[in-house]
């Protein structure tokens, strides 16, 4: 599919690598030629030097004979123009706009036949929904949703003292006490798909597929005891601040910003009155201390220096915080920061390809594609959700019997509104949604691609 990206920032980057890797023509456009050119070394893209939003610029990329644009600056204003002239110069492309900010939100939906948008996605709200579902159940560093919240693929450290530490996958259900599959493991920072006789270790992260009504009972029996969040500190008052405070102080928690900049401590004071906004460096250990860092339930790391959202982090499980989530931006999820003590790890530009790249997928194969796709296990294996049509292969024969590729695995069927965790004499039919786990690479464009 030929797929004009607008913008090469973080998203762009990351859109690139991933699009590019499943063997689409892509071209990106930005007005940094340096960035550009380092696009071109890394990935096999074309580029084009300009503004995106400029009739001219989207001639020279080509955009009459592109089936989709997605449009990712940095600015709102310049996506939306940007889809409107695309769509201009070719009335059937499909068109994909990051729009940000909280002031769109309702006219985006309302008018999006006349921005000629596709669809909008919002990280920044996305990731405040993401970290909102985490303080929810505390104990899990990531939760990834399917079949409409009926199941999730959550992930969980095996630390010294875990009742996990030393039993083998076959005897898991036992000591945990409810239906689970664990999908992957992440040792040594390499992704492995383990069978029944591996056996766990201290500092293996695990990603355990489990009814979400199951997901307490995990908790309680593998010995990771849960609180109730009635107070978090949020370091850095942007957009996802304001949408992550939003939501919490309708559940009834306390939510305490700490923001440097004066004129939006003043902002978020405005349209957040029920919060406490304190105006200074969340970087100072004694204004963390006289804030009361000690006492809160939560800390929550959202300015925009990665370093320094680690660095906050680090010194809140230091002072005993119970639970830590870190917002990263730029840097991957690499050997350099795998085993810092920064607690869970949530990042905006993988919520974003989160939900564009399962509609790229939908439009090159339009029967069989997966509704939903998240990467799991630091990206070293992505699960997908696809719900069964006529055309789906292999219904209603045993998964024992079945031919699948390497590096695949079936992690969960749901049969309407029922999941099942399933063993090899497990089926599906056609209406059921099916999970499946990939790994090593391997890109599925759609269902029938899983088998040999």
């Amino acid at each position: 599919m030929k797929i004009v990206i607008a913008g090469g920032g973080k998203v762009g980057t990351a859109l690139a690598k991933q699009l590019a890797g499943e063997g689409h023509d892509l071209i990106i456009i930005d007005v940094n030629s340096l960035l550009l050119e380092n696009l071109i070394e890394k990935f096999d893209v074309m580029t084009v030097c300009g503004n995106c939003a400029a009739k001219e610029t989207l001639e020279h990329a080509n955009i009459s004979e592109a089936e989709l644009l997605i449009a990712v600056t940095s600015q709102d204003e310049v996506n939306l123009l940007c889809c409107m002239t695309a769509h201009g110069l070719n009335p059937d492309i499909h068109t994909i706009a990051r729009v940000r900010n909280p002031e769109y939100t309702d006219q985006i939906y309302e008018m999006s036949d006349l921005f000629a948008i596709s669809m909008a996605v919002n990280p920044d709200k996305q990731t405040a929904s993401e970290i909102e579902r985490l303080l929810k159940l505390p104990g899990f560093l990531k939760r990834d949703s399917f079949a409409k919240g009926l199941v999730e693929i959550v992930e969980i450290k095996v630390t010294p003292s875990s009742k996990l530490s030393g039993i083998s996958l076959n005897d898991m259900s036992k000591t945990v006490g409810c239906n689970v599959l664990v999908c992957a493991v992440l040792r040594d920072g390499a992704s492995i798909a383990p069978d029944g006789h591996f056996v766990l270790s201290e500092g293996d992260r695990l990603f355990v597929t489990a009814s979400t009504n199951d997901l307490a009972t995990l908790l309680k029996n593998i010995g990771i005891i849960t609180h109730k969040v009635r107070r978090v500190m949020i370091c850095g008052g942007g957009r996802i601040a304001y949408y992550l405070s939003s939501a919490l102080i309708k559940s009834g928690i306390d939510v305490d910003i700490i923001e440097q900049n004066n004129d939006r401590c003043v902002a978020l004071a405005s349209m957040l009155p029920k919060a406490t906004v304190i105006h200074g460096d969340s970087s100072s250990q004694s204004l963390l201390e006289s804030e009361g860092i000690d006492s809160t339930d939560a800390l929550i790391t959202l300015t925009g220096i990665d370093e320094l959202n680690m660095i906050i982090s680090m010194y809140g499980i230091q002072k005993g915080v119970k639970q830590v989530i870190t917002k990263l931006g730029h840097l991957d999820s690499s050997s350099i920061i795998r085993n810092l003590s920064i607690g869970s790890v949530i990042s905006p530009k993988e919520q974003c390809c989160n939900t564009i790249v399962p509609y790229v997928r939908a439009i090159n194969n339009q029967k069989g594609a997966a509704v939903s796709v998240h990467q799991i296990a630091d990206g070293e294996a992505e699960a997908l959700e696809f719900l069964l049509s006529e055309d789906a292969l292999n219904c209603d024969i045993p998964l024992k019997d079945l031919k699948l590729r390497d590096n695949i695995r079936i992690a969960c069927i749901i049969h309407g509104s029922t999941p099942e965790i399933p063993g090899g004499n497990s089926t599906y039919s056609v209406g059921d949604t099916v999970i499946v786990v990939t790994g090593g690479g391997l890109a599925i464009s759609q269902f029938n691609d899983i088998f040999r």
